[in-house]
């Protein structure tokens, strides 16, 4: 395969990586051992916020007043979507149930968790759809108690659509509490909430380096790093469109990689001409962030045809798929390696992270090669059972009785034993290694 990078990046998106283990480990711990005082103290550190944390009824209410009634028509929108998605999702899910051998019947079912932890991005940007994202997947999986944790702003708290969106789409608690000593109270049941079984949601490197932390006591998502998206163009695609949506991911962080992945020399130098005049018209912070990740981290790779381009991409195993050229059934039989793909100029990632329906909370970092995204399945255990009766017991039992012991696992053996010997009495078996 022969690529060409029109565009190289400077830096990948672990190029700035500070060690911050050692502070969120000391969080945690401190938190973790005085509890309720100690995560107040760390919400007064870093949050400069001395309000309730947790929100009651009427400041809910109250709050979701101030909220117009326009954006409540969006937010419910969307909400209705995630959960339209999540639903059928949910359905693929089946409890079964098989006879495996005559007499030894053996099943799945499936059981959502107690308690889902929702963390609620809200600082450089109000993360209005992440609440959507999270909370809505976590009510259509059953959660019994669902806590959106998202972090106030001083002396304001909660950005109000954030609370009328965790409210509408079903959260038990809000929790006004970010970073860290956010993500350990839902996960140590501080301030009489339930401990959470699973935690969820995208945040910066603190958030993500205590989700890390704490995984094996509590289920997570996954760990996020800094989102990143690629697009696929050929020469059918607009080169205007393809460059803003480049544009459109890259004002997520200085650190969000973008790439354009063609077979088309023209459209990707038009691509490139594009881009920084598109950059430059945006508000100050949204130029900031989006002139930096195009500075250092966008790639522009020319591919000689449509097989290496979808090769790249598979290679790369982006967050966010989008391809712009003919023949989408072609593309979305080839790639297999991607947090969430979207098929033709008519719809664009930021469709998916706001409103469609699909899940926004995906795979970063190239881990969309052995995972997808946030789904109603994140929040539900997958049990078996097995039940018996004697005669169907008896051919399981010889061969766990023979296999045990050739492994040296005598106990194991014996365990087959003696229900051989209750429910066959005066049988001889053979219940020697194979």
């Amino acid at each position: 395969m022969v690529t060409e990078y029109l565009k190289k990046a400077e830096l990948t998106s672990t190029s700035d990586a500070t060690d911050v283990r050692q502070t969120v480990q000391s969080i945690l711990d401190d938190i973790e051992a005085r509890g309720d005082v100690a995560a107040l103290e760390y919400a007064a550190k870093f949050d400069k916020y001395e309000g309730s944390v947790i929100l009651s009824e009427e400041e809910i209410e109250q709050t979701c007043k101030l909220v117009s009634e326009k954006l409540k028509r969006d937010i419910d929108f969307a909400h209705q979507n995630v959960r339209k998605f999540a639903q059928a999702q949910k359905e693929t899910l089946k409890d079964i149930e098989i006879e495996i051998v005559p007499g030894l019947i053996a099943g799945q079912k499936s059981i959502p968790v107690a308690a889902a932890g929702c963390y609620i991005p809200g600082g450089r940007y109000s993360h209005i759809a992440s609440a959507i994202m999270t909370v809505t997947t976590a009510k259509v999986a059953g959660c019994s108690h669902i806590v959106a944790c998202s972090p106030p702003r001083a002396e304001v708290g909660i950005a109000p659509a954030i609370i009328y969106a965790a409210r509408v789409c079903g959260a038990d608690t809000i929790l006004a509490m970010g970073g860290v000593q956010g993500v350990a109270a839902m996960s140590f049941g501080l301030f009489g909430l339930p401990k959470a079984n699973i935690l969820v949601g995208p945040g910066n490197q603190f958030v993500a380096e205590a989700k890390r932390i704490l995984f094996g006591r509590v289920g997570i998502d996954m760990i996020a790093g800094p989102t990143d998206s690629l697009v696929l163009a050929d020469s059918s695609a607009d080169a205007m469109v393809v460059a803003v949506d480049l544009v459109g991911q890259a004002e997520h962080g200085y650190n969000s990689p973008v790439w354009l992945v063609t077979d088309d020399r023209a459209l990707a130098e038009r691509v490139i001409d594009l881009v920084p005049g598109l950059i430059a018209d945006l508000p100050d912070l949204n130029r900031e962030n989006a002139a930096a990740a195009w500075r250092d981290y966008a790639e522009v790779i020319l591919c000689d045809n449509r097989e290496e381009m979808a090769a790249t991409s598979d290679a790369y195993a982006p967050e966010h798929l989008t391809v712009q050229a003919e023949d989408l059934d072609w593309w979305l039989g080839r790639l297999s390696c991607y947090g969430s793909l979207f098929l033709g100029e008519e719809t664009t990632v930021a469709f998916g992270d706001k409103a469609s329906g699909t899940n926004h909370v995906l795979p970063t970092s190239g881990a969309a090669s052995y995972t997808g995204g946030l789904s109603v399945h994140k929040y539900m255990k997958i049990v078996t059972w097995q039940r018996s009766t004697r005669e169907g017991s008896k051919p399981i039992a010889l061969a766990t009785a023979r296999i045990s012991r050739l492994e040296g696992m005598e106990a194991h053996a014996r365990t087959a034993d003696i229900r051989l010997k209750k429910y066959f009495p005066g049988e001889n078996f053979d219940l020697g290694p194979s």
